[in-house]
């Protein structure tokens, strides 16, 4: 693994000491959970961003609606 430098607050630093008491085995696992999560978070909020816009553009679009309901009148039959 690489290593980064990071500059914390000392809220920070007191919670990464105290990792252990969390199930952790050290202040490294602990960023690479955090990384995880907070990229997860982000992939879903984009994901959440997306779906609201084809929402936005599904209910303007007449066309769109009527090739989506002929799409599903046949779906189950194929």
């Amino acid at each position: 693994m690489k290593e980064q430098i990071f500059t914390l607050d000392e809220s920070q630093i007191d919670f990464l000491q105290s990792c252990k008491k969390y199930g952790f085995k050290d202040a490294s696992e602990v960023v690479r959970r955090a990384i995880k999560l907070l990229e997860l978070a982000l992939e879903s909020e984009q994901l959440e961003e997306s779906a609201a816009l084809y929402a936005e553009i599904y209910e303007e679009d007449a066309e769109l609606q009527k090739l989506a309901e002929l799409g599903l009148e046949e779906w189950p039959n194929e």
